[in-house]
């Protein structure tokens, strides 16, 4: 189901958008507007269109007050689609507004459905050991390898497996059929995720369940198989967009750990499809640079231009004020898209961070994305190497270094010393080539400009920044002065809007892309810091760990122990990526048996 189109050059007759599909409008910044079509969103099943219909109602019916949409369209059935639709259509209503009684609605659901996540068993690793051996050998403070061991044991409580019934009926789930067991990241989410998924194998690997990570895998390539991409999440909702495209890596380290090359030799056909989906139609843009150099970089761009099913009720309210249909679908677009970029939501996204309906992350080339890219490409051509392909190898290497050479022209800021993320809001030519101008540069501070240091492969790269121990040193002391490095951890941005990949909170994946990033440069100083930023991070954790009993999704980084918020729904525990983050860090820098762990 790749589903990916070539843009319609947008100086070409407006008559012939609409013949075939809806006009797009890039998001218009000083009164400047480029436009382009948008794509065929993918068709949404019966399942998803009904379960959207009963979070509607429930909504009335129960109120706003602890709401949360995604419950209702995870629902399984226990009967055929059509008797529940027509029991539903069945339910009494108030004359006035529709309105359901909670008692009948109650009671329906009880007799119609299952529980939300119910189709997932809980199933034991098979590599699950309560000590592992060689666990965490540098941690010699007996509190923390305590606490890391508990840490640990949550892989019991977040293993699954898909439940028999949804591989015999799958008409009657929105949960997808996978052949592996799973790990999900905990509370809400009961379902894989494909960017949570890299930090769960890190902590995996930690934890010396080598198998469960590798099943990991083995799952995310079913989904290439069948949809061309690995999906946000497996869920049948979730098919029209990704996420940022980590498969390479998850492949790469389980690899250092393992040596294991049958796997090298499964997995490579997926990442040769998974590059043409991020490299090819939609996602695909040609700038051309000050030196008149054309490049060709990768954006976010999900195929969708609905309200998200497990959002929509927020969604529609999100879009009521916007004026007419074509407004509302180009946000439901832009609001998807951001999902697949992994921050949903941010500031870096909006062209006023006051208001979300201005989301434009189709019009933005990110920084991380690309990054992504350009170490995919390098794992590829790493993998057909190992595989004796020197063809494809030598390919995918002069790829890398052409996207490195793009990456370092259209983002790179040397008075900031950082990556900045590009604003395409200037017409395309009839090539549909964007020519590149310094102020399209998003000058504003996100931990996204730091990525690149972690996409660096310092140990055989010829080229990049890992050549230049000094430049890696500048772009320390442009995180240090940035105002994103607080008590806690680094923020993910320096604006407060309320969305919850903004400030205050800090979210595992980017510390640990950050801090390895640093601790593998070569620089001794970069190290240092990194080192630092990891155990204000384990800190931070570990109190409020010890004050809840639970890991969480994000945390705020103005106060060590204090849990994040924002966003459009309750912060979680469980959880997937903070877990894997802790145990990658104690792994890398130990913890001596004399510093003291608490805040």
């Amino acid at each position: 189901m790749e589903t990916l189109h070539h843009h319609i050059n947008p100086k070409a007759n407006l008559s012939l958008f609409f013949a075939s599909s809806f006009l797009l409008c890039y998001f218009s910044i000083a009164m400047s507007c480029s436009v382009t079509a948008g794509t065929d969103s993918i068709p949404t099943t019966s399942l998803i269109s009904f379960l959207q219909s009963l979070q509607s109602a429930a909504l009335k019916t129960f109120g706003p007050t602890s709401f949360d949409p995604k419950l209702y369209i995870d629902l399984p059935l226990k009967h055929g689609l059509a008797a529940t639709q027509d029991a539903f259509s069945n339910l009494t209503r108030s004359p006035c507004d529709g309105e359901i009684p909670a008692p009948d609605l109650k009671a329906f659901l009880a007799l119609y459905f299952e529980d939300a996540g119910s189709d997932l068993i809980p199933a034991l690793p098979v590599d699950f050991v309560s000590e592992p051996e060689g666990f965490l050998p540098m941690v010699e403070n007996p509190i923390v390898k305590a606490w890391a061991l508990e840490v640990h044991s949550l892989w019991k409580n977040l293993s699954r497996r898909v439940s028999d019934d949804v591989k015999k009926h799958p008409e009657m789930h929105t949960l997808l059929p996978l052949p592996e067991p799973v790990v999900v990241p905990g509370s809400r989410f009961h379902e894989v995720y494909y960017w949570d998924s890299y930090w769960t194998i890190r902590g995996l690997l930690a934890s010396k369940m080598y198998d469960s990570a590798k099943a990991i895998v083995h799952n995310l390539i079913s989904l290439v198989d069948t949809y061309g991409h690995v999906l946000n999440g497996a869920r049948s909702y979730y098919s029209n967009r990704s996420q940022p495209p980590l498969l390479s890596s998850m492949v790469f380290d389980i690899y250092k750990r393992t040596g294991d090359l049958a796997f090298v030799k499964k997995a490579l056909p997926a990442l040769l499809k998974e590059h043409r989906f991020w490299n090819s139609g939609i996602h695909r843009v040609i700038i051309r640079d000050a030196h008149g150099h054309r490049h060709t970089l990768s954006r976010y761009y999900a195929m969708w231009n609905k309200p998200r099913p497990e959002s929509a009720t927020i969604d529609e309210e999100s879009a009521s004020k916007l004026p007419n249909d074509l407004e509302k679908e180009k946000f439901y677009r832009e609001l998807a898209s951001a999902a697949e970029s992994g921050w949903d939501f941010s500031s870096r996204w909006m062209s006023n961070s006051s208001d979300l309906t201005t989301l434009a992350t189709t019009s933005i080339l990110p920084v991380d994305l690309n990054a992504y890219i350009f170490k995919m490409e390098h794992d590829i051509s790493f993998f057909a190497e190992l595989l004796g392909d020197g063809f494809t190898s030598k390919k995918f290497m002069k790829a890398s270094i052409t996207l490195y050479a793009a990456m370092k022209s259209i983002f790179w800021n040397a008075k900031m010393e950082q990556w900045l993320d590009y604003w395409l809001i200037d017409e395309s030519d009839e090539e549909e080539v964007h020519q590149w101008k310094v102020e399209n540069q998003n000058h504003k501070i996100f931990a996204s400009n730091f990525i690149p240091v972690w996409t660096e492969t310092c140990s055989s790269d010829s080229f990049g920044l890992c050549a230049d121990r000094t430049n890696v040193n500048k772009i320390v002391k442009s995180l240090q002065r940035s105002g994103l490095v607080h008590d806690a951890g680094i923020a993910t941005s320096l604006s407060n809007t309320g969305e919850q990949w903004d400030f205050p909170n800090g979210w595992a994946p980017l510390q640990h892309m950050i801090v390895e990033g640093f601790a593998k440069s070569g620089s001794t100083k970069a190290r240092s810091v990194a080192e630092n930023i990891a155990i204000r991070w384990i800190k931070t954790n570990y109190a409020a760990y010890k004050s809840t009993g639970a890991m969480h999704e994000k945390y705020d980084v103005e106060a060590c122990g204090k849990i994040g918020g924002g966003g459009e729904y309750k912060p979680q525990t469980g959880f997937g990526w903070s877990n894997g983050v802790v145990l990658a860090f104690l792994e890398e820098f130990g913890w001596p048996r004399d510093r003291n762990i608490d805040c």
